[in-house]
């Protein structure tokens, strides 16, 4: 199924179901596609996360609700799943900018958000910078840690800002340091969606391992055969990435004749140069298969 039509499934049963208890993960399995490339995917084509858009959502029809009605706060909060209704007042608050309370008093303030129509313009992916390659299975070590959907836009940057922190430290641990430096921890990036039970996902901030030592804190993971698609992306980090990533989800993945992804896993590589370079060049690998 093409990424626009999915898009346009999964707005629908989150409309159908603002009032049940939904996730990323639910909306996900509902249009048949992998949670973890679907969620990043939605993010990325929309600006917002899942949990945004159903949070804002439901609190723009509560705003509706407490103009026409009469019901206490305390209900409104309750049918649009918040626990109490001092957690909904200060959701309400920070969405729409004043109180329910206030807002009866003046309907202008309301915050519209209404249901997303998907209109993309679909360029394919002729233009951007990329290379069809097959792999053979390969092994990775390095350090992870699992992320939430919701928050590993802003929780990734601070583990790579925490692993340099600790690359300093461990100057006086030779058989550490001699790993990092051997296989050159940091080269790769590795998400894996490999705990869907927990609505999770790994990141491992990680180089090529050939053998040897495991240090205690590391992981080795086996990268299986596949055939990438691989985006080259020039310029400063992280802004040259993003953009490169954005394209693949807004112009060459959806309707893409010829491929489609084919395992709930990705790669970021990072040269060895400085990451704020106008010319540093990095890229990311989808495991792809064809039609």
């Amino acid at each position: 199924m093409e990424w626009t039509e999915s898009l346009k499934r999964a707005i629908s049963y989150m409309e159908t179901h603002l009032f049940n208890d939904i996730d990323g993960y639910d909306v996900a399995e509902a249009v048949h596609i992998s949670p973890f490339y679907f969620q990043k995917g939605f993010k990325l084509m929309t600006g917002w996360s899942i949990a945004e858009y159903i949070r804002y959502r439901r609190l723009y029809l509560a705003a509706l609700d407490v103009i026409a009605a009469d019901d206490r706060v305390i209900d409104i909060a309750y049918k649009y799943g918040y626990e109490t209704p001092e957690s909904f007042t200060k959701a309400f608050t920070r969405f729409h900018g004043v109180s329910p309370m206030q807002m009866k008093g003046d309907a202008h303030k309301i915050k519209l958000f209404l249901p997303l129509t998907i209109s993309i313009v679909i360029q394919g992916g002729s233009e951007m910078d990329y290379k069809i390659e097959k792999m053979d299975a390969f092994k990775v070590i390095g350090y992870e840690r699992d992320f939430s959907f919701e928050d590993a836009y802003r929780d990734i940057p601070e583990f790579w800002t925490e692993f340099m922190t600790n690359c300093l430290q461990h100057k006086n641990q030779e058989q550490i340091q001699s790993v990092i430096e051997k296989c050159m921890i940091g080269e790769f990036g590795v998400c894996i969606d490999d705990k869907p039970e927990t609505k999770k996902f790994t990141y491992m901030i990680a180089g090529r391992y050939d053998g040897g030592t495991i240090p205690a804190g590391m992981r080795v993971l086996e990268i299986p055969a596949a055939q990438w698609a691989k985006f080259r992306c020039v310029g400063p980090l992280p802004g040259a990435l993003q953009a490169v990533n954005t394209e693949i989800f807004k112009n060459w993945l959806p309707g893409n004749p010829d491929y489609e992804m084919s395992t709930p896993l990705n790669i970021e590589w990072y040269s060895k140069d400085d990451g704020s370079k106008p010319d540093y060049e990095s890229e990311i690998w989808l495991p792809v298969k064809q039609k």
